[in-house]
């Protein structure tokens, strides 16, 4: 029964090993059969936890755009060891943490917002830099490529209008 439900989970997608733990202890399986059950799940490298953290990183980071404190606070809640967490994050860099970050922006400025009025701008970089706060960025960070993407935008307006 314990290998059934193993094999189901991971049907549908990779999990890490506290992930099936939780799931066999919800269905009342033993600790001791949930175990070997596991381990050997673990000998057949069916269960990679450290395999499954370097994908996640690569995953998110490319999908969700999400910063490496956010997926170090994700890949924890998923029971990766730290030592694994940190050896998967080591995929994503500061110069490719703050790329993501611009193009994230990038793409919330909508043609037309009205960069000429400091108000809107003000009011524009606030919620830019609570969009990459919740996306896990430093609020330093955040604020740094929000304000050179709104300065960019702007100049660039300025110069559209000249023209």
């Amino acid at each position: 029964m314990a290998r059934a439900i193993v094999l189901r989970q991971l049907t549908n997608s990779a999990k890490t090993r506290r992930q099936l733990a939780d799931k066999l202890a919800e269905r009342n399986v033993p600790q001791q059969v949930a175990e070997t059950v596991l381990d050997r799940f673990e000998e057949l490298k069916l269960i990679d936890d450290a395999e499954f953290a370097r994908a996640w990183v690569r995953s998110r980071s490319q999908t969700r755009s999400l910063a490496r404190s956010a997926l170090r606070r994700e890949l924890q809640d998923k029971g990766v060891a730290p030592e694994l967490v940190e050896e998967a994050l080591l995929q994503v860099n500061d110069d490719s943490e703050r790329a993501a970050a611009a193009e994230l922006v990038r793409r919330k400025l909508r043609p037309g917002s009205l960069l000429s009025d400091r108000a809107e701008r003000d009011k524009l970089l606030r919620r830019l830099v609570s969009m990459l706060a919740r996306k896990g960025y430093s609020p330093g960070l955040a604020f740094a490529v929000a304000s050179q993407e709104l300065e960019e935008r702007l100049v660039e307006e300025r110069r559209d209008a000249q023209l």
